[in-house]
């Protein structure tokens, strides 16, 4: 814009000034050449500031989905676009699947994006080992994964032990989850007694096709396998393995938020009213629909929601960014490893701002203005 400006300046500057008139010496006050240019300079600048703020107002502001298709946590984010909250709170929100959670909070990181749904110890790991410049605004407390078999004579911990295992990538969520089920939950085994095998969010498929025979599941695809006619024997849950666990965070970079945090408090306005959207029954119907993306039928969607709802999922009322249960992951991140050693765990209060939720819980509660 400044660019713009100084080139009109410019070129008016270089407009020659009148002359007097020829054969005689009388002083001629010339009209002053400016008034004209300087109200068109101020038009130009009234003009160029318009067309600017458009452009920012105009701007996504991204918000990663992790998985291809993505999980089903990511159905808040659907929710929150197809119901129209975040419009309604002034966000021009884009949402966009990635891989993986891990590869989303990278995304994250790099400032490609604006925010992503991300392992809560993953962000542990970021921050206490490199000092990663995020921070987690809002958070899915309880874990839905399950340790799950679709062989009738394998339904036991010591079945899985040398025995391929569906996750989503290394060191991604489901992976994360597997580590704490094995640890928590069968008698203390570690990752390397399984075989890891990375399959994004396509473990139930290759489940179904029978591909694999065990995997760490979702509930939606517990639902979706079963809708297939295989059953699933359930070995271990994370909820189960460690109950004062935290599942998924909310992060965004710290100093994009510093700068537009207005922004940021208008999309988390847009979550929380699709948080209660979800949370009401009456609503089951619209929201099995508006979870489409995330690859399931409306049926298999409308099944899924209430046992999550029943564990606090998407939680409406607090920023699911509980004290001692971040804490405890902390502790959890130290103890198998996902804090280097001779690092500094993270504080949870360099792991989270908490704020953010405060201020779109009051904006949400006077109708958006």
């Amino acid at each position: 814009m400044l660019h713009s400006i100084e080139h009109i300046i410019v070129g008016w500057a270089k407009v020659p000034k009148p002359r007097s008139a020829p054969q005689t010496h009388t002083v001629v006050r010339a009209p002053c050449p400016v008034r004209i240019p300087v109200a068109a300079l101020f038009g130009a600048i009234c003009l160029l500031a318009v067309q600017e703020a458009a452009v920012a107002q105009d701007k996504k502001f991204v918000i990663a989905a992790p998985g291809i298709p993505p999980v089903f946590a990511s159905t808040i984010l659907y929710v929150a676009d197809k119901e129209g909250f975040f419009k309604k709170h002034g966000a021009n929100v884009e949402i966009r699947p990635f891989e993986t959670g891990a590869t989303a909070s990278r995304a994250v990181i790099s400032g490609d994006i604006e925010m992503s749904l991300s392992p809560t110890t993953l962000l542990i790991s970021q921050i206490s080992n490199t000092n990663a410049p995020v921070v987690a605004i809002y958070g899915l407390l309880s874990s839905d994964f399950v340790l799950a078999s679709t062989d009738p004579a394998k339904t036991t911990c010591k079945d899985v032990a040398g025995q391929a295992v569906g996750v989503d990538a290394i060191g991604g969520a489901r992976a994360i989850a597997l580590r704490t089920m094995l640890n928590g939950a069968c008698n203390g085994m570690s990752l390397t007694e399984v075989q890891q095998t990375p399959l994004s969010s396509n473990v139930a498929p290759a489940m179904i096709a029978g591909q694999l025979k065990f995997g760490v599941l979702h509930l939606d695809d517990v639902a979706t396998v079963e809708q297939q006619g295989k059953k699933v024997y359930t070995l271990a849950t994370e909820h189960k393995a460690n109950p004062n666990g935290h599942y998924l965070a909310f992060i965004v970079r710290q100093d994009k938020l510093k700068e537009n945090r207005d922004l940021y408090v208008r999309v988390m306005a847009g979550l929380i009213e699709a948080a209660r959207f979800i949370r009401d029954p009456k609503n089951a119907d619209r929201v099995g629909e508006d979870a489409t993306p995330t690859g399931h039928t409306k049926e298999i969607s409308k099944a899924t929601i209430k046992p999550l709802i029943d564990i606090d999922y998407w939680t409406a009322d607090s920023n699911g960014l509980d004290r001692t249960r971040v804490e405890n992951m902390i502790s959890v991140a130290q103890k198998t490893g996902g804090i280097q050693p001779g690092k500094q765990p993270a504080t949870y209060d360099r792991l989270t701002d908490g704020s953010v939720f405060q201020d779109a819980l009051a904006l949400v509660d006077k109708g958006g203005k």
